[in-house]
């Protein structure tokens, strides 16, 4: 039943998939797949919903009775995490007890509104995190010494389990735990919330008789403790050096860093503001002087902040990073060898290795009210889609 994200599969393989299993949620995401059709804006709509609706008739999806949370729990070699979905007031979003670190679209956050106006229901869940607590992890922690209530595998290689909670002194007991949290921060799924509150507020305007606790004053997500989180980098790569030479780039990088040459062996930084460089066959440590070092904000700090006031606009002339084509994004299990690999391929002219920034970062930027800059973050865990599910 559960899929991937619709956007992580290949369309090949996501074609694959939905002829193989009848029951994958991608037959509710892609409701024209069974008649061939593809569609498009609110005939789509109006058929995701449809499909929903069929999901549920046929008890391919059961509805609880009950409210109730569900913990759930993945975990692959190297990476476990256990959080607790449940509803989330889209109020504390608004009255910025939610945080978040990243700037939304507005046409975006339009789109999906009107998007969950018409199929009524949140399939992937905002990623929440919070300071660890001990009391939340004392009570996930009793939960899960149960039986699950569902156990599987998926071909990934990711074991997933989840517990579901119904009792009403444990629902209390989880409630409780969670109101000595006054602040959580968006991990991954700004967007979501944002047009999740903003469905919020025009249903409310739209209906005489709200009274606040109706299921589109709220959103799904998921809530996990911030040492469960996994947080990945995103390397910069150029496609081109413009009429720059590499030893043009070195002089002129030399102002601001101590470059220390490495030949070809593969080089990862482990610390903040220091850099990893592959250019023209050969490796570079770029440790940014201390006198080049800004004294502003949390955000005027981040290295991929740095890595573009220091590096990409005064040497390459890259003043927006989020719409220049010579500039490309990528997140690797492997970053030197597949750094090197994608400039050695000849795609790329040079490349640019960071450190991923720390969770205290993301919260000094979102209690600061600012927002970080395209890709500076990959975080994880990446949830399924349709593994629970909340009718607004």
């Amino acid at each position: 039943m559960v899929s991937r994200s619709w956007d992580d599969y290949p369309p090949r393989d996501r074609t694959a998939e939905m002829r193989a299993n009848p029951f994958s949620f991608l037959h509710i995401i892609d409701p024209g797949f069974k008649f061939n059709t593809p569609l498009k804006g609110s005939r789509r709509h109006e058929m995701v919903r449809n499909r929903y609706l069929e999901f549920l008739e046929e008890g391919i999806l059961v509805k609880e009775s009950q409210p109730c949370y569900y913990i759930y729990e993945s975990s692959r070699p190297g990476f476990t995490c256990r959080g607790i979905f449940c509803a989330t007031p889209t109020s504390r979003y608004r009255d910025g007890s939610i945080r978040r670190h990243e700037d939304t679209i507005r046409r975006r956050e339009v789109l999906f509104a009107d998007y969950l106006e018409q199929v009524r229901f949140n399939a992937e869940p905002v990623l929440l995190t919070y300071p660890d607590n001990p009391a939340v992890d004392a009570e996930t922690a009793a939960i899960c010494r149960g039986k699950p209530l569902y156990h599987f595998t998926t071909p990934d290689r990711v074991e997933h389990r989840m517990w579901v909670v119904r009792d009403e002194s444990r629902i209390r007991a989880i409630r409780e735990a969670f109101a000595g949290i006054p602040v959580v921060y968006i991990a991954d799924g700004h967007h979501r919330s944002a047009s999740s509150d903003l469905l919020a507020r025009r249903l409310q305007e739209n209906n005489p008789d709200h009274h606040g606790k109706e299921p589109y004053n709220y959103f799904m997500s998921y809530l996990i403790p911030e040492s469960q989180v996994r947080i990945r980098a995103f390397h910069r790569v150029l496609t081109d050096l413009g009429d720059l030479q590499p030893a043009d780039i070195l002089l002129q990088l030399d102002a601001a860093f101590r470059i220390r040459p490495l030949g070809t062996q593969p080089y990862e930084p482990t610390r903040k503001h220091v850099f990893s460089m592959y250019l023209d066959g050969a490796f570079y440590e770029l440790h940014l002087r201390k006198s080049a070092r800004p004294r502003e904000s949390a955000l005027d700090n981040l290295d991929v902040c740095l890595l573009n006031e220091k590096v990409l606009k005064p040497v390459f002339g890259i003043t927006d990073p989020r719409r220049d084509r010579r500039l490309q994004y990528r997140c690797w299990e492997h970053p030197a060898l597949e750094l090197k690999a994608a400039v050695d391929s000849g795609l790329f002219a040079v490349g640019f290795g960071l450190v991923p920034v720390s969770m205290e970062e993301i919260r000094n930027v979102a209690d600061s009210g600012q927002t970080m800059p395209p890709k500076s973050t990959f975080l994880e865990p990446k949830l399924r889609s349709g593994l629970t599910i909340y009718d607004i």
